[in-house]
């Protein structure tokens, strides 16, 4: 279980769905967020590679997987 705050690397299968802040290396390109889905992996950067850090900042259930639009 994560919580709002904790790090993550690229690689690192993504433990909830939500918005991550992505610090990369700096001489690269300034901070930003990105929606990351649960059970994927989080990427590389094309540029900085696996520098990048996957902060999170906001938990959110996917649609698919919220009890009010689920298909049983």
């Amino acid at each position: 279980m994560a919580n709002v705050g904790d790090v993550f690397k690229p690689g690192q299968e993504v433990p909830h769905s939500g918005i991550y802040r992505v610090v990369h290396d700096t001489v690269h390109h300034d901070e930003h967020e990105v929606t990351c889905v649960y059970g994927e992996h989080f990427p590389p950067c094309n540029h900085c590679g696996e520098h990048p850090r996957f902060i999170l900042e906001h938990i959110a259930i996917h649609v698919k997987w919220h009890k009010h639009f689920k298909k049983d």
